[in-house]
């Protein structure tokens, strides 16, 4: 599928316009994810950092309204041919768009938060662990699609797996823990959860690579039926 993705783009003008504009629009969400993963776990001071992040959010949404655009407008041209193509991109450019919001929820439980993590050594320690394998992952995901690396691609449904058990891990300790405030509990559960959001998008975007289209999305549930 992709190696055929790979040669439609070939000597397509606009379709080359589109792969350029995703790889910014997965470049900016990238920076968006590091930038407010230094504020949450690492205290480092950003002044402006809301404003950063939300002008850079908007500018994701506009780069994935124009593909969608350039995508609509190449099938009305050519309605019979490239369709498997088309819905592919469609497809991870809003994988791509969901990585923003998740950046801006993150920023929202950095708001949330009645006391820094620091007082919570274990927390601070898995978190910080957490954000440098999803910021690993970022690299994996841009390589895999951008150079249509299926060797890449493939790992990074282990990645993906390492990542989901132990946000899940977190997740349960969280429920059965007795020392916790309720504003803890509830942030904590809601930084597990972004973080398998976001790694759940990444790897979607990976693996187009090697998937059927009809199996964007859903084959991880598929791998865990079976």
């Amino acid at each position: 599928m992709f190696h055929n993705l790979l040669q439609f783009w070939k000597g397509k003008g606009f379709l080359n316009q589109v792969l350029a504009d995703f790889q910014i629009m997965l470049d900016d969400t990238e920076k968006m994810y590091r930038a407010v993963c230094r504020a949450l776990f690492f205290r480092e001071d950003q002044p402006g950092l809301s404003e950063k992040v939300y002008s850079i959010d908007q500018q994701v949404n506009r780069l994935e309204r124009e593909i969608r655009k350039r995508v609509v407008e190449h099938l009305s041209v050519q309605p019979s041919g490239d369709v498997a193509t088309c819905l592919l991109l469609m497809s991870v450019v809003k994988d791509a768009e969901r990585l923003g919001d998740y950046a801006k929820n993150l920023l929202e439980v950095d708001k949330l938060l009645q006391k820094p993590l620091e007082q919570r050594h274990h927390y601070l320690r898995v978190f910080q662990q957490l954000e440098g394998s999803v910021a690993k992952l970022f690299t994996q995901t841009k390589k895999a699609f951008i150079e249509s690396d299926e060797k890449i691609a493939a790992e990074t449904w282990n990645v993906e797996r390492t990542i989901l058990k132990r946000c899940e891990e977190i997740i349960e300790g969280v429920a059965q823990s007795t020392d916790l405030t309720a504003n803890e509990a509830a942030c904590f559960v809601l930084i597990a959860r972004y973080f398998k959001r976001i790694t759940a998008h990444l790897a979607n975007i990976a693996t187009s690579v090697i998937l059927p289209l009809s199996d964007l999305d859903y084959f991880d549930e598929r791998r865990r039926g079976e």
